[in-house]
């Protein structure tokens, strides 16, 4: 029987892993393994959301053993260290919790590699933005960021109102720079119902853009604008066609010497692949330390191991390179899976991956949203609004009918918005 690995469960690797074992795994036909750090999902695009409270992980993230049982394949907690090729072997670091080795390095045999692992945010070399930087790369990194932001607005918990402001910087404004700014503002608000003496007037929120415009990967400058209009509406400061150029306990240094001061800062700008995957097994990487494969998904130096999502750069006929987008790394997951099956029937993997932006969607919590659907059609339609939010919404709810399949997938959303409704609004523990 052949053995197939994947690693990483994000967008891109649990699509692949449901997919083939249901297809493969549930028939006997392969045994299909996903290995992931750690041993649940959340969808990648909330993290900004479980950052500041707004998403319970206890309630909403997906338990990949319990997935991994339903849908035909199995699963292995553990992080890739490195590929032993001549071996057709994944090799597994240790598990380390507070000093103590609960599990040894291991090897897992494959005849099938995906490696799915994401991307980690890229420092560009500043200094300062290791040290004193929080990123939301992963679960943990959000929560860790709750936990600090909790820390912080306790101090206003008391009746006795403090003056200081608490200083917030966000570099990069993606998606997740401009939506982690304005969900901010919206735990602040939710905050004055649980006997935190709070309002807005108090966070003082600084957006950073080193490009010309925020969302300056978003097709249509109009979207770009609107969502800049409703930041300044709820009081973020946008700062654009600025840079970085040094992070300090103090706070930022930007290029022509500007300072801001910053209690807390985020980046969120840019990606790259994990240091371990430079040259990993001797496969190509770029100097993204992403992994260079074929439009099948492939490799370029093994036919065998395949990557998706952002730890890959996947080429495009007119030259350009499938960006880190979490569609991208869906649909890619759901071709790989094709092609390894054409494999294992004796076939050559013959579907390639072209790359169509299906739209961008900007959701500023509960004071707007607004984006485009179907950018490959001419520029796309721009929404707003709550047709957006719909739109927002059913892309969510898209991803849980894929993961449960349509009756439980529609269970599923059903009990999701009820705890919405039920349960604080905000995760205070």
């Amino acid at each position: 029987m052949k053995k197939i690995v994947i690693v990483g469960g994000g967008a891109g690797g649990i699509a692949c892993a449901t997919r083939l074992g249901r297809k493969l795994g549930r028939k006997g036909k392969a045994h299909v393994t996903l290995v992931d750090r750690v041993e649940s999902h959340v969808w990648k695009p909330l993290l900004h959301e479980v950052a500041t409270g707004a998403l319970d992980v206890g309630i909403d993230a997906l338990s990949f053993r319990g997935h991994a049982a339903a849908n035909g394949y199995h699963f292995q907690q553990g992080s890739l260290a490195d590929i032993d090729r001549e071996h057709r072997q994944v090799v597994l670091a240790p598990i380390v919790v507070d000093g103590e080795e609960l599990l040894p390095a291991r090897r897992l045999d494959f005849d099938y590699l995906v490696v799915a692992v994401g991307s980690i945010a890229n420092d560009f070399g500043i200094p300062g933005v290791k040290r004193r930087c929080l990123f939301l790369d992963n679960t943990e990194q959000a929560m860790g960021i709750r936990k600090i932001l909790l820390n912080r607005f306790l101090r206003y918990a008391s009746h006795e109102q403090l003056e200081e402001r608490i200083k917030v910087a966000i570099v990069g404004a993606g998606a997740t720079g401009t939506e982690m700014a304005a969900e901010m503002h919206h735990a602040v608000d939710q905050l004055r119902g649980y006997g935190y003496r709070i309002d807005s007037s108090l966070l003082d929120v600084t957006l950073v853009e080193a490009d010309k415009r925020i969302l300056p990967k978003v097709s249509q400058e109009a979207i770009s604008a609107a969502v800049a209009r409703e930041l300044e509406k709820i009081g973020v400061q946008v700062f654009t066609n600025t840079r970085v150029v040094e992070v300090t306990d103090q706070g930022l240094t930007f290029q022509g010497g500007y300072f801001i001061p910053a209690d807390i800062v985020i980046w969120s700008a840019g990606i790259r692949g994990a240091d371990y995957l430079e040259n990993i097994g001797g496969l190509e990487t770029n100097h993204l330390n992403q992994l260079v494969v074929r439009p099948t998904g492939q490799a370029t130096r093994d036919d065998t191991i395949f990557a998706i999502g952002d730890c890959c750069a996947c080429p495009q006929p007119d030259g350009s390179w499938v960006p880190p987008r979490g569609q991208a790394a869906r649909q890619l997951g759901h071709l790989v899976a094709d092609n390894i099956m054409l494999m294992i029937r004796g076939q050559s993997p013959r579907k390639t991956y072209v790359y169509k932006d299906l739209g961008s969607l900007v959701n500023l919590s509960k004071f707007h949203t607004v984006g485009n659907l179907f950018s490959f059609l001419g520029g796309g339609v721009m929404v707003e609004g709550r047709i957006a939010r719909f739109t927002y919404l059913s892309l969510y709810h898209r991803h849980l009918l894929e993961l449960y399949g349509p009756w439980r997938g529609v269970l599923m959303i059903l009990l999701k918005s009820l705890h919405r409704v039920i349960r604080p609004h905000l995760k205070l523990h």
